[in-house]
C-alpha cells in the first residue's frame, strides 16, 4: 500500500509582499526610499512616490501574469545563444 502524504499549499506558495516578488519590491523600495531622502526636496520625495507605486504595479503584473517569471528571465540570460554539437562540454576541439 503506497504511503500518502500530504503537500500544504504554504510550503508551495511563491513568496510575495505586497503582490509582487519579495526581492524585487523590496529593492524598488529602498531605491525610491534612497532617492527621496537623498535629495530632501519636494519634487524628488514626489517622484520616489511616483515610481515607488509606477514600480509595484508593473511588478503586480508580473506576479500576476507568472509569480516565478523573474527566476525564469535569471535562468534564460545564462543560457548562451549557441551551444556547439559536441558530446560534452569539456571535450577538447
Amino acid at each position: 500500500m503506497l504511503r500518502r502524504v500530504p503537500v500544504h499549499r504554504s510550503g508551495i506558495r511563491p513568496h510575495l509582499l505586497l503582490g509582487g516578488d519579495r526581492e524585487l519590491v523590496l529593492l524598488t523600495g529602498l531605491m525610491a526610499l534612497t532617492l527621496t531622502m537623498a535629495a530632501m526636496n519636494p519634487a524628488s520625495a514626489a517622484i520616489g512616490i511616483f515610481l515607488w507605486f509606477a514600480s509595484l504595479g508593473a511588478l503586480r503584473l508580473m506576479a500576476k501574469a507568472d509569480p516565478r517569471m523573474r527566476d525564469v528571465y535569471l535562468r534564460a540570460r545564462r543560457y548562451r545563444s549557441y551551444y556547439p554539437p559536441r558530446a560534452t562540454p569539456w571535450r577538447d576541439k
